[in-house]
């Protein structure tokens, strides 16, 4: 998914571009005054999910296909600055093996980086992108998605998602499993059926008729369902005995390039037949009497999400914040950290090609959760922390972004481990800079600390302290010590200058 963002006076504009399993959508939007317009839209079938083989790995015509799709979706983007351009991928991305190759030549063709984000994270998009295109009232919604690699069911009421969950089926799956030979038959379909059934009954209980007030499907089965049964009989909800004519109508044709069912795509129709199974396993296993079909969904979630970033609303602050809470962070001493952290960025930005501004923003809640682990011991909590930010579900942070976040928490003191060697360049110079910044507050006082200067020169930095403070402080001057010696087993040399005409090599 590809965000962007361009100013014309006080209007601003906003772009979506969705890596989805079945098809790419691009969506583009003109801002005032917190209102939304779109203005354009792109869509082309892809069928990512078509180019994993039986080892989970992207090969073939798909691959080649969404490549020459990302050039064409890169002219149209060509225009737009690189740092406020996003690009995320969803369920197949998350799949395949080989994700970081493909996502190497996707960036090179579209010209932006490439995200992935989580089941749980592309399901509180969706029903953002839901809710804003729906009338907001007090009823407790549930949301259906049936995307090419994945379902995503939510719970919530107005624009806040409750309950999430992400389940891997989808309708080029189930149609690669079930109907691969292109072939529609009763017992093909009735398969599919209880097999998408199966997948549903641990969720079940939490998504039940009790569990909420209306039920709302988003994304191309659906929609495309709602306009066969449009043409069929009239019908503007779908219900389980109007799927079940469809069925019936799909399994008459017997193949897929026989389909002519009226209101349905024919780029949907080798698809079709296994979105509909789950859609009709939905039904029955959830106990949907009526569905209700938007055009709101991943895309237009997210740029509601960007114009929140916009107006300084990220919910990604909000994610930080609940952690601090729930596990009890001194948030006290966590501030002192971050506004340390952030002098030290400040003084070695532009050496360190750290300037972007997702840089200062996971060196920031880094610093505000480099103590989460504490909460569960005191022994090894940097590595619990490490853990716990790796497999949570942080809703607004994409996967890259929340592991670079743990990777941060798990360094930010004793040894680098075998893994933290393995860092980009930026992500080990963040971390360098927590952990000094944490190591100057090792006392927890509120002592305010002297200015203290810091230089880098390609990866040798000279710290800088007035003179005769480490005198007065020498477990600091033994931490830095130590330090010097850490950071050298990642190739990072450390100074230390304790007057002004005098450096005195600490190691590297």
């Amino acid at each position: 998914m590809t965000e962007a963002t361009l100013n014309y006076g006080d209007v601003t504009q906003l772009a979506a571009l969705d890596l989805g399993s079945n098809s790419f959508h691009l969506i583009v939007a003109q801002e005032t005054n917190g209102r939304l317009q779109i203005i354009d839209k792109i869509k082309e079938m892809v069928r990512l999910a078509n180019g994993l083989d039986e080892k989970n790995e992207l090969t073939g015509p798909a691959t080649d296909t969404a490549l020459a799709c990302l050039e064409r979706f890169g002219q149209r983007l060509n225009s737009l600055q690189r740092r406020n351009v996003r690009v995320v991928g969803t369920n197949t991305l998350r799949r395949a093996r080989n994700a970081a190759a493909f996502i190497e030549r996707a960036e090179q063709a579209l010209g932006h980086p490439v995200e992935i984000i989580s089941g749980r994270e592309e399901a509180r998009l969706i029903y953002l992108g839901v809710s804003h295109s729906i009338e907001d009232n007090y009823e407790r919604r549930l949301v259906i998605d049936i995307g090419g690699g994945s379902t995503e069911l939510i719970l919530g009421r107005h624009f806040e998602a409750e309950k999430t969950e992400s389940l891997h089926m989808g309708c080029v799956g189930i149609s690669r499993q079930f109907f691969g030979d292109g072939r529609i038959r009763a017992g093909q379909f009735r398969a599919a059926v209880n097999h998408a059934r199966k997948e549903l009954v641990p969720v079940a209980g939490t998504y039940g008729r009790k569990s909420r007030d209306t039920v709302i499907g988003a994304s191309g089965t659906i929609l495309a369902a709602q306009a066969v049964l449009a043409e069929m009989d009239g019908s503007r909800d779908i219900s389980l005995d109007g799927l079940e004519r469809v069925r019936e109508a799909l399994i008459d044709a017997g193949h897929v390039d026989k389909l002519a069912l009226p209101g349905l795509p024919p780029e949907r129709a080798p698809v079709f037949p296994g979105g509909l199974a789950v859609l009709i396993a939905a039904f029955k296993q959830l106990d949907i009497a009526s569905m209700e079909a938007t055009s709101g969904a991943l895309r237009e979630g997210l740029l509601y999400d960007l114009l929140g970033r916009v107006h300084h609303q990220d919910v990604r602050e909000n994610s930080v914040a609940d952690l601090c809470m729930r596990y009890h962070v001194d948030q006290t001493h966590a501030r002192r950290v971050r506004e340390m952290a952030l002098a030290l960025l400040a003084q070695v930005a532009l050496e360190w090609d750290l300037t972007e501004p997702r840089h200062q923003l996971l060196l920031g809640w880094a610093a505000d959760l480099h103590e989460i682990g504490m909460d569960i011991a005191h022994s090894q909590y940097h590595r619990h922390g490490g853990y716990l930010l790796a497999n949570m579900d942080l809703p607004g942070f994409s996967k890259g972004d929340q592991l670079e976040l743990a990777a941060l928490v798990r360094a930010h003191r004793r040894k680098f481990q075998q893994e933290d060697g393995d860092y980009p360049p930026h992500a080990l110079r963040l971390a360098v800079l927590l952990r000094l910044a944490v190591l100057l507050h090792r006392n927890r006082a509120n002592t305010a600390l002297p200015h203290v200067a810091l230089r880098a020169d390609g990866d040798a930095l000279l710290l800088k302290f007035p003179r005769g403070w480490l005198k007065r402080h020498p477990l600091t001057r033994l931490d830095l010590d130590q330090e010097a010696d850490y950071l050298s087993a990642v190739g990072v040399g450390l100074r230390i200058d304790e007057n002004e005409n005098a450096a005195r090599s600490v190691a590297g």
